[in-house]
């Protein structure tokens, strides 16, 4: 893994100390969604329950040994460290993005979830305007969530802006993914613009990750808890409780060139074990929210047991950091490379049965991606262009994965 050498880690320190603390806010502790039981905490992140609650189905997904399968052998992928700038070439997808999803002023809206905004959106989409080299966007985005979402009493943000409420910010929560997907737009453009101040950025969120969200010494390594507040064992009787998504695995050896005293190796390696160590059920695939309490993990309490909609994402980051073994990959390869054509669904862990279908094609780029990383195979020409009418998460899937194909898997991209 690469390493700043100290002084420059020393001067990064000393720039960001010198930096003026924000005002205390007093946290708001958020509503329990449907599905979650009274008194639980709604999990901060990537889209909330009311868009992702799941449909019950009556169609079984493979379960393993009870359908085709894809037969791995052993895994080649390339894990060397590659930064983000101008890896979108196909800029005009980007142009349709930014037109349909980010206004004027640089907030990303969420289409299919009462246009808020969110921290995770954020992030997005300051990664794909480094990715596209659009400077301009990168700094009006960067400047609404840098207004907007850092407004608690630390270097973390707001997970959750609603444009209809005032103040936008009603729960002070943070979401651990969101964080590091920011911070690490920010590495990558003070690498691309040359710019110390978003490097000084990056290291202020990255050091309150590491300071705030990760749990040292457990059985399983570092563990990292998916907000500051509502998931470990003091505020849940089936803590800590993670989600296996949020480990954004491409972004963690980046973040090591700001904050180099953070065990993002490790925090890494935390995840794959657990990767390995989640199959649950008869589909042999991760939940959403995984309790690890006393060095054991199983689906976590008052959370539907679903491999699902935050829960695709795992594959798409272990593939997109060029990272894993066959053992990763397995599960998610049977459940998608079973037929020449994919359904994306969501999957009861204990069942296998199938529930809502995610029709758009950004999850079936997830899919595709995977199978490219672990077969081989080639991607469909309408890959690289994702299409104008879907939403903002599966629109966002979709153009991670194209880049993530870009930079690790061009092979796959030739038919």
């Amino acid at each position: 893994m690469r390493r700043v050498n100290l002084l420059l880690s020393l001067v990064f320190f000393c720039l960001a100390a010198a930096l003026p603390a924000r005002a205390q806010i007093a946290p708001v502790i958020m509503q329990a969604p449907l599905g979650v039981a009274a008194g639980a905490t709604q999990p901060p992140g990537s889209q909330p329950p009311a868009v992702r609650q799941i449909i019950p189905g009556q169609n079984a997904a493979p379960a393993p040994g009870a359908a085709p399968t894809v037969t791995l052998g052993p895994l080649k992928l390339d894990a060397t460290v590659t930064p983000l700038g101008g890896a979108l070439k196909n800029l005009e997808v980007w142009s349709a993005y930014k037109a349909r999803f980010i206004t004027d002023r640089g907030r990303v809206v969420d289409t299919a979830n009462g246009m808020i905004s969110h921290s995770e959106g954020q992030g997005y989409a300051m990664l794909l305007a480094v990715a596209a080299k659009d400077r301009n966007a990168f700094e009006r985005i960067w400047g609404w969530t840098r207004a907007n979402l850092l407004v608690r009493d630390d270097q973390l943000l707001a997970w959750r802006w609603e444009p209809n409420t005032r103040p936008g910010v009603a729960d002070m929560n943070n979401a651990t993914d969101g964080d590091i997907l920011v911070a690490w737009a920010l590495v990558e453009a003070g690498d691309l613009w040359n710019d110390t101040s978003y490097r000084i950025a990056a290291r202020r969120i990255a050091v309150e990750v590491g300071r705030k969200t990760i749990i040292n010494k457990t059985k399983f390594g570092s563990l990292m808890l998916p907000a500051v507040s509502g998931f470990s064992a003091e505020d849940r009787p089936d803590g800590p409780v993670v989600n296996l998504s949020y480990w954004v695995f491409p972004a963690f050896a980046r973040l090591s060139l700001v904050a180099p005293e953070i065990d993002w190796s490790g925090i890494s390696q935390t995840g794959l074990d657990l990767v390995k160590a989640s199959r649950f059920g008869s589909a042999g695939l991760p939940t959403e929210w995984i309790s690890a309490k006393n060095g054991t993990v199983r689906p976590a309490d008052n959370f539907q047991q679903v491999f699902s909609y935050n829960a695709i994402r795992i594959p798409l980051y272990m593939a997109w950091a060029g990272i894993g073994e066959r053992d990763h990959y397995v599960s998610f390869a049977s459940l998608w490379g079973g037929s020449s054509t994919v359904q994306m669904a969501s999957i009861d862990t204990a069942t296998g049965r199938k529930g809502a279908l995610m029709s758009e094609s950004g999850y079936t780029a997830v899919a595709l991606l995977t199978m490219c990383a672990v077969t081989g195979s080639q991607l469909p020409r309408d890959f690289r262009s994702p299409r104008a009418t879907e939403n903002y998460y599966p629109a966002t899937l979709h153009l991670m994965a194209l880049i993530a194909a870009e930079m690790r898997y061009s092979s796959c991209l030739r038919g």
